[in-house]
């Protein structure tokens, strides 16, 4: 079966969670007799491609690229339906001839590709990675910082976030300012009211505004277009059904090829060794475990720190500021082959987020190699682990009960490697691809007979 993979962007100069998701996927289904090819695109702003549309390989898979410098935005709708880009999808469809299209990400391709395979008659499924299909910034994290629901009737809560990340990518200081959450709503309130004035949308204001309230809308349109969708968590998929995305759902956990080798044991008294590992990015929250970890005994324990410091280089600025002078090593990115090996020099993994995660693989290799985790209380994390015996759980966003669970494990110097004992996930990819193979038969079946 010859399957195309569309996702936002890939190895080798992207390489976070989606992507090695689709990567997993693509491999798997290659050994399993089938032929991937995956499509991706390059961001707006980064090297331009020789053309809008290149190919290449990786791992020996047959990668097509898309270069958005060629095609540039104009409006924000741009951002989610970008009519400019039909065009190339269909020619890049038309030439990879595939018998069903697997989504991971539908950010640069945009819902136009949804309207491209249906007109194409090629069957669609869709893995769900995080909340694009009805949230402004993926993320479900409202303006406020605090967790959201989803769009309001008005879409305010929309404009809010679009106004609030706009201000603080503002180079300068009062634009940034004014993101804060109190002018944020008050701006997000008026933008919104004057766009309901008659004649509005021929404003530049006006027709933000409008592209912001239509989003929700133009997308749950578009993903009428799937045969099937894949939730890797109960939370995920039931934030989409609340949101009004009623498709035929299959819950299908990510997989992980770690080796699961017993965790090394430690010398007795060796300071305990905590990591976090992904984005340096706000979102993540590195600064809530770093001032947590400022808390800790001296000489009780190490922080390991792994990320990219050039993806938010201001941000990642202020991090190793108020690391300075403490037990903390920023240690950069590593290959993904190094991350049993890496995880196997970490007592603990922590994951400190400040938005609804949605089973990222650090977390799933981490409980693999039997490495204890601590995680924010939110359902796309919690639902993996089992409290006291693979990790331990604290209120979003307190540095205080982060610093009271990390204080568990420099008080018990044991507690670490007993608790490994009792850490582990055995699911692998290749379960996972059988189950999403299942998928693509059930949506092929379902076109065969929606075209009978």
């Amino acid at each position: 079966m010859r399957i195309a993979l569309f996702v936002h962007c890939f190895f080798p100069t992207h390489f976070y969670g989606t992507e090695t998701y689709t990567l997993q996927v693509a491999r798997r289904l290659r050994e399993m007799g089938h032929d991937p090819v995956v499509v991706s695109a390059t961001f707006p702003g980064e090297p331009r491609r020789e053309r809008a549309v290149t190919t290449y390989r990786h791992d020996g898979l047959l990668v097509y690229c898309i270069d958005k410098n060629f095609i540039p935005r104009r409006r924000l709708k741009e951002t989610y339906y970008q009519e400019d880009i039909r065009a190339i999808l269909k020619g890049v469809l038309q030439e990879i001839r595939p018998e069903i299209v697997h989504v991971t990400h539908l950010l640069n391709h945009t819902a136009v590709l949804l309207e491209v395979v249906r007109d194409l008659r090629v069957p669609a499924v869709a893995t769900l990675t995080d909340f694009f299909g009805f949230c402004y910034n993926n993320r479900l994290e409202a303006a406020d910082g605090s967790l959201c629901r989803g769009p309001s009737t008005t879409r305010a809560n929309c404009v809010a976030c679009h106004f609030k990340a706009f201000a603080q990518a503002n180079p300068h200081r009062k634009a940034r300012l004014l993101a804060k959450p109190l002018w944020v709503s008050a701006a997000a309130l008026g933008m919104t009211m004057v766009a309901r004035v008659p004649g509005s949308r021929k404003t530049r204001l006006g027709r933000l505004v409008h592209d912001l309230r239509m989003r929700p809308d133009i997308l749950h349109a578009c993903y009428q277009s799937y045969r099937a969708v894949i939730a890797p968590t109960r939370f995920l998929r039931d934030a989409y059904v609340a949101n009004g995305l009623a498709l035929r759902w299959f819950d299908i956990r990510y997989g992980s090829d770690i080796s699961r080798e017993p965790k090394p044991q430690r010398s007795p008294g060796t300071p305990v060794s905590f990591g976090f590992i992904g984005q340096l990015a706000p979102h993540k929250g590195p600064d809530l475990l770093i001032d947590a970890f400022k808390r800790l005994p001296r000489g009780s324990c190490r922080l390991q720190i792994y990320g990219a410091e050039d993806q938010a280089p201001v941000y990642a600025g202020a991090l190793k500021r108020a690391a300075a002078g403490h037990a903390i090593s920023f240690l950069g990115t590593f290959a993904s082959e190094k991350m049993a090996e890496i995880l196997a020099a970490l007592d603990v993994v922590v994951i400190p987020s400040r938005w609804h995660e949605n089973s990222p693989l650090v977390l799933l290799d981490a409980l693999a190699t039997h490495t204890p985790v601590v995680v924010c209380d939110v359902a796309g994390l919690t639902e993996f682990v089992d409290e006291g015996r693979s990790g331990f759980r604290f209120a979003l966003g307190s540095v205080d009960d982060l610093t009271r669970v990390l204080s568990r494990f420099v008080d018990d110097s044991s507690l670490a490697a007993t608790m490994s004992r009792t850490t582990q996930y055995t699911r692998t990819t290749r379960t996972m691809v059988e189950e999403i193979l299942n998928v693509y038969e059930f949506a092929r079946a379902a076109a065969a007979c929606g075209s009978s």
